[in-house]
């Protein structure tokens, strides 16, 4: 038998009770108490020995933690379905407080069922985003599109619940995951089995829970005078050639679309869009009360198409929700296989090559619809060149708030290989034809404020837009109307030579401009390159005037035939020095941004084509000096300095 004392009871059951196996004393007794003794010792020195043993083995307590790199410890709190294809420790957590972490493995339609089922009436916010994101995971691993929708309508009544929600705060990371997922989840949704995007419409669509009957208005898809249509997911590409690429975070399935003109509808301005220009367009499944519709499984919706030229932000129940949009991609999808870039070098060998569809006579387009107020920028590209070397800076300056509120883009292009003075006829032509169209009454202020901006060739056709060049430029002993010639060929010597700057030119900007020619002019490459260049056909009858000119002493200096661009950058030819010798009419602002390799003292450097000493010119507002070869249109530092240029220019305007 064990009798214990209320004190002994206290300790252990074996050190604090004595166990007696009969009631007598004895030595029987001594022997039995010390064999308990030196057993409970042993027992005591084995478990001291089987803890520290354990201890030193490393075995932890049930509950405790592992100190992990900080790296690891944030991947696990920020790993989602969109990041790392498995569900984030939010949804994760409902499963497991719903008991169907398991059966989501097993059997994904019927947990995620049950979660749904077992919604609140209103509020359950935890578990909205839960299902959002679930869904979403679902439907990659199985290729139910259903359940994309299903996903773009949870994320949604997570983050714009309606009256039987609260929208949740704006530092929870779920609301940016959420608002990926409804992004993700509408492109998805609407892809058909080939993967292209759905010609966008309205109807009845099946969700997992119920249906979903969106309105659609086709007039969503008209973007100035053209329809868009073959719509690619932005989420689909990746961009190459560009440094950055950009994404305007906000609401919405980005996407980039095709054009194409709309029979009646197209204007004179319209005309001047490339029709292979891909534009940035983001769709919206804007929803009614969804909350509060996801009990009956009846919801109903608008689907709603949106450019960065239409708006910025959509109004949703009151507040101002940022429309997310990517530039980067479609204007990397513009110049994907592009003929613009064959036109570098056959437009700068013949005078007459021009890519399918566009229209050389005239060569300037815009990427965007004029809008009333918005100052046009435009960029003449240089030698062997073409507008497509300006992308890295239109991917920046389409990207900056401060300058798409203000500007828009305008390109000129032209063959390379033609006379300078031909080329920047054609270009004072073109802005003036296009700015009489867009504003034939003189009333908007925007396109009476215009930046012209050129590189190395182009740089001199844009000083041929603000210069009175007088008699400078003019190469014949006597005026015009004495000279010899038919009509047509006195009005073109007379148009391209003696020039009057154009009034709603008001700054412009050359980038590693040869003022005073170029030295790689000179020499065999020179000649080589000239050598290379076929005129224009309609050239052929004025060659044969300025030689019979020539031969009655009325062309002044020598003269072998029509000189070519690169004849004409020659620092000895008589253009270049009239041009140079033109001033920069008064009230025009000028900026010079210079490239100078090297770290040596910049008078005696160049950017390997253009000495500073021919970019240098006195008189500018501004001279920025970059550390560059001679394509340096798309240098960030000559970026920054043009942003800085167009916002002082902005800031100038009343």
């Amino acid at each position: 038998m064990i009798r214990c004392s209320p004190r002994q009871k206290l300790g252990s059951l074996i050190g604090g009770c004595r166990i007696s196996l009969f009631h007598g004393k004895g030595d029987d007794m001594s022997r039995f108490e010390n064999f308990i003794q030196l057993s409970q010792g042993i027992i005591v020195r084995f478990t001291a020995l089987y803890l520290l043993a354990g201890l030193l083995a490393g075995w932890a307590t049930p509950i405790g933690v592992n100190y992990v790199d900080r790296r690891v410890a944030y991947q696990s709190l920020t790993t989602n379905a969109i990041s790392a294809e498995r569900a984030s420790s939010f949804s994760a957590r409902e499963l497991i407080n719903s008991n169907l972490y398991q059966e989501f493995a097993d059997n994904p339609e019927k947990a995620l069922a049950d979660l749904h089922a077992s919604l609140a009436p209103k509020g359950d916010e935890a578990r909205i985003f839960a299902l959002a994101e679930l869904s979403f995971l679902h439907a990659q691993n199985s290729g139910e599109r259903s359940y994309y929708l299903a996903s773009a309508v949870y994320a949604y009544a997570f983050m714009l619940p309606g009256e039987h929600g609260t929208p949740p705060r704006a530092i929870d990371p779920r609301v940016r995951w959420a608002a990926d997922l409804y992004n993700l989840s509408l492109t998805q949704a609407a892809k058909l089995a080939e993967g292209a995007y759905a010609i966008p419409q309205g109807g009845t669509f099946n969700l997992p829970f119920g249906e979903l009957t969106v309105s659609f208005n086709e007039r969503d898809l008209l973007w100035g005078g053209f329809r868009m249509k073959d719509f690619v997911p932005a989420a689909d590409v990746e961009v190459r050639g560009l440094r950055n690429r950009y994404r305007t975070p906000g609401i919405g399935a980005p996407l980039a679309a095709s054009i194409e003109p709309i029979e009646g509808a197209a204007g004179k301005q319209t005309m001047r869009i490339p029709v292979r220009l891909r534009i940035p367009v983001t769709a919206f499944l804007r929803l009614d009360d969804p909350r509060g519709a996801l009990a009956s499984g009846k919801l109903r919706g608008e689907l709603e198409f949106y450019t960065p030229d239409s708006a910025r932000t959509l109004k949703i129940a009151g507040v101002d929700v940022p429309i997310e949009y990517e530039t980067t991609s479609a204007l990397a999808m513009t110049l994907e296989g592009s003929p613009v870039w064959d036109f570098e070098i056959a437009g700068f060998r013949s005078g007459d090559y021009a890519p399918a569809g566009a229209n050389l006579r005239e060569g300037l387009f815009s990427l965007h619809p004029h809008k009333a107020g918005r100052i046009p920028v435009v960029l003449v590209h240089g030698t062997a060149s073409s507008p497509a070397r300006w992308a890295e800076l239109v991917n920046e300056l389409e990207n900056e708030p401060r300058f798409w509120e203000k500007y828009e883009i305008w390109l000129f292009m032209y063959n390379t290989g033609n006379p300078i003075a031909y080329s920047g006829m054609l270009l004072r032509d073109a802005l003036s034809q296009l700015v009489k169209a867009i504003d034939p009454d003189g009333t908007e202020t925007g396109l009476k404020r215009m930046v012209v901006m050129g590189h190395s060739q182009g740089g001199l056709l844009t000083k041929m837009t603000v210069i009175d060049s007088g008699t400078h430029l003019w190469p014949f002993s006597v005026r015009p109307d004495e000279l010899d010639i038919d009509v047509e060929t006195r009005e073109l010597l007379t148009h391209a030579l003696l020039i009057k700057p154009l009034p709603f030119v008001r700054r412009v900007v050359f980038i590693a401009t040869p003022h005073r020619g170029s030295y790689q002019a000179l020499g065999i490459l020179g000649r080589i390159g000239s050598w290379l260049v076929t005129m224009p056909g309609r050239f052929t009858k004025l060659s044969v005037d300025m030689l019979t000119l020539k031969s009655k002493g009325l062309y002044v200096g020598p003269m072998t035939g029509i000189p070519t661009s690169i004849e004409n950058m020659n620092p000895t030819n008589r253009f270049i020095l009239g041009l140079s010798a033109s001033p920069i009419a008064d009230g025009v602002i000028a900026h010079s941004i210079v490239g100078v390799e090297g770290g040596g003292p910049p008078a005696l450097g160049g950017d390997g084509v253009v000495k500073y000493s021919s970019a240098h010119i006195d008189g500018v507002a501004s001279e920025k000096i970059v550390n560059s070869a001679h394509s340096m249109q798309g240098n960030p530092e000559t970026i920054q300095e043009v942003k800085r240029i167009l916002i002082e220019h902005a800031n100038s305007l009343p």
